[in-house]
């Protein structure tokens, strides 16, 4: 195994439901948008990938705002910049720590040589928010962050993890992949590559047939439940 490559939400940093729902609402009061998503709606609207995708999703349901000057476009884009930059104060502010396990999974990977990367539908400048929280030395060692727009097909389609393979130029059976959702389960296990789940808080009961193995957090001593030793052999019983 000789690269790992993350999710974001729900993998580095439990988001969703105390960090990206909070910083939705709060673009729509901002904005005068009558929307208002509760824990039970956002959890409908996850299986929507990309925010700009779960807002249309969501306006196509219930019906768009009316009486505004913009377009429907317009308002869309103008909604995620104010909630990335509202979801990037609240990291920033060090309401949502990292998820146990991630640093020193990451400082397993560094000591061993292995390589990192991130995959995510987020704004690029919401998962650099995100990636501080490492601090810069594990942050530096992120050979690529995938992110937001690059690819042309979200999750669960398999592009952004062919993107990966292509940045690392490794073969899928010497890497592998840390998610918290069908939806990217099936992206990765789409790019042939081994995925492993840490569930999260709205992904508990979710179909993970095709992981390699399915845990609530990689843990942190004396409770670590994953270590890099164990994602090689994981990911070896996979090529196998």
């Amino acid at each position: 195994m000789k690269a790992v490559i993350f999710d974001c939400d729900g993998v580095l940093v439990d988001t969703e439901r105390d960090g990206h729902r909070v910083a939705f609402n709060r673009a729509f009061e901002a904005l005068g948008v009558d929307a208002e998503w509760d824990v039970s709606t956002y959890g409908e609207l996850l299986r929507v990938s990309g925010g700009k995708e779960r807002m249309r999703h969501y306006f196509d349901e219930h019906g768009w705002p009316a009486g505004r000057g913009e377009s429907r476009d317009e308002l869309i884009a103008a909604l995620h910049k104010t909630k990335t930059d509202i979801f990037t104060d609240i990291i920033a502010g060090g309401q949502l720590p990292l998820r146990p396990g991630i640093a020193r999974i990451v400082d397993e990977a560094i000591a061993a040589g292995v390589r990192l990367g991130v995959c995510t539908t987020s704004n690029a400048k919401a998962i650099d928010g995100v990636l501080d929280l490492l601090g810069p030395e594990r942050k530096a060692r992120f050979e690529f962050v995938h992110a937001g727009d690059v690819v042309s097909r979200k999750k669960p389609d398999p592009e952004i993890y062919e993107l990966a393979k292509s940045s690392l130029r490794l073969p899928a059976s010497e890497c592998i992949v840390i998610e918290d959702s069908r939806n990217g389960l099936l992206a990765a296990t789409g790019a042939g590559l081994p995925c492993l789940i840490t569930t999260s808080a709205y992904t508990t009961d979710e179909d993970f047939s095709e992981a390699i193995d399915v845990v609530p957090e990689l843990g942190d001593p004396p409770s670590a439940r994953v270590t890099l030793g164990d994602l090689a052999r994981l990911a070896s019983r996979h090529v196998a």
